[in-house]
């Protein structure tokens, strides 16, 4: 351990071994020379949505139509072989099955290789048992991963892996002997494979050879019954309120698409889903990340809803590093549960509720401002991301959030006299006072919007100009009317 800052205030590093692809391990479960697998040195670690990964997510890891990358028969035999007895006791042991269970749990395995820089438990075999260590393996090494997307055995050497338990922000990566500080190492960009909340038919995989193909992979299979598709192709957004986060997860996972979240961890499988950044129908790149607001047991909802903030609050879906949402902020239009009040439009100012020239952001304030590393799809106009922060804003597509604003939002004092609306030209405020503190006229509220609008179109939709044409001093006539899609 190598001790972080002095006292007794500061927890120690924890020590992690680095794992060069194509460099043979001190003390293998099997020799290396036996091509058990294959790595591919060349392959550049990429840069992740977050340092949590759910294992099914698209692109998490790649693959080649090459020749195995993986000899899983050859393992197999090496550890049934009557002189490997002792290996495939402590083999067995780390994998938590039975010896006689061996070969169905290989049979259960896929061969895959490494895109990020990843964090597992490794074993050596020395003097006869499995000695663990926390290793940082990476990418281009070949693995073998579970129905869940969890790394189980690497491959070149037969050494059954974990998933790592350790803080991933609180490690000190030790590069010793041949495995030598590799090109493009960066200790942000390594990543924590999580499980995939619900059990994996297949995995989709990125051709390392060919990043605009896609592979189909089915659990359990080495290649032979690939399909391919192509990743250039873009995927609109499903609607996901009102699922849990296992089924959330799983149709984001079906359009090839990553998932996010805020807190420093995973939610329950079955944890419920409020919303997402963007909203359905966004169109995404494929392994393109969507934030989603989980009502997490024993966390602050994500979404933000009930605090009159639209889709976030304060912390959006994003947070800090590591946390599942390193930067995959809204691009788009969210799709969350409105406000329980049903008196906040979208960000939490209302039309007309606030001074002209002089009213908050209505959508910028809620979008987290972290690394983005996915393409921005349909919802790439300013008026998704919230950068024009004085003018109305579309709001998210979602029913529940009201048309008239709330009268909680006004200042306390009485509403003037409201202005016939056949007269919008003649305001009569009394001085000193502005439309803008109090509730505005109330005409017949256009219809309610259906609970989900259609696709972003990249631009803002309104009916009427700027509020803020209108001088500061002056008082305003008639309210801005929304047009609703």
């Amino acid at each position: 351990m190598v001790l972080g800052g002095c006292g007794d205030s500061a927890p120690s590093l924890l020590a992690v071994q680095a794992v060069a692809a194509g460099i043979p391990s001190l003390a293998p479960f099997f020799d290396e020379g036996e091509q058990l697998g294959r790595d591919q040195p060349d392959l550049r670690s990429l840069e992740p949505h977050s340092g949590l990964q759910q294992g099914n997510t698209p692109g998490l890891y790649g693959g080649t139509q090459k020749p195995k990358i993986c000899d899983v028969g050859r393992l197999e035999d090496f550890l049934t072989a009557p002189e490997n007895k002792k290996k495939a006791q402590e083999w067995a042991r780390i994998a938590g099955v039975d010896v006689d269970g061996i070969g169905r749990r290989l049979d259960e395995l896929t061969p895959v290789l490494l895109r990020h820089d990843t964090l597992v438990k490794n074993h050596d075999y020395k003097k006869g048992e499995a000695v663990p260590f926390d290793a940082l393996l990476e990418s281009g090494i070949a693995v073998l991963v579970d129905d869940q997307g969890l790394p189980a055995v690497k491959c070149s050497c037969g050494n059954p892996l974990r998933a790592f338990d350790g803080n991933p922000e609180r490690v000190k990566v030790e590069f010793a002997g041949d495995h030598k500080k590799w090109k493009g190492f960066e200790k942000s960009a390594v990543v924590v494979v999580k499980p995939a909340p619900e059990r994996l038919r297949e995995i989709r995989l990125v051709d390392v050879e060919d990043p605009d193909r896609g592979i189909s992979r089915e659990v359990g299979t080495t290649g032979e019954s690939d399909t391919t598709f192509d990743t250039r192709l873009r995927q609109a957004v499903p609607k996901v309120r009102g699922m849990t986060f296992g089924e959330a997860s799983a149709a984001m996972a079906d359009k090839g698409l990553a998932v996010t979240v805020a807190g420093d961890g995973m939610p329950p499988g079955d944890a419920p889903v409020t919303g997402s950044s963007p909203g359905p129908g966004a169109e995404l790149a494929f392994g393109a990340a969507v934030a989603l607001h989980v009502e997490w047991p024993g966390r602050a909802s994500e979404s933000g809803s009930g605090s009159g903030s639209g889709s976030g609050s304060g912390s959006g879906s994003g947070s800090g590093s590591g946390s599942g949402s390193t930067g995959t902020g809204p691009t788009g239009p969210s799709e969350t549960d409105g406000s329980p009040s049903g008196g906040s439009s979208p960000g939490g100012s209302s039309p007309g509720g606030s001074s002209p020239g002089g009213s908050s952001p209505s959508e910028g304030d809620s979008t987290p401002k972290g690394r983005d590393t996915t393409p921005s799809g349909g919802g790439s106009s300013p008026a998704d991301g919230g950068s024009s922060p004085t003018g109305p804003t579309t709001p998210p597509s979602t029913g529940g959030t009201s048309l008239v604003p709330s009268p909680s939002k006004s200042s306390g004092e009485p509403p003037p006299d409201p202005t016939p609306t056949s007269a919008p030209a003649v305001p009569s405020p009394p001085p000193g006072s502005t439309r803008s503190t109090g509730p505005p006229p109330t005409p017949d509220p256009d219809p309610t919007p259906p609970e989900d609008s259609g696709p972003p179109t990249g631009t803002p939709t309104t009916s009427a100009p700027d509020p803020t044409s209108a001088p500061p001093g002056e008082p305003v006539g008639e309210p801005a009317q929304f047009m609703w899609i």
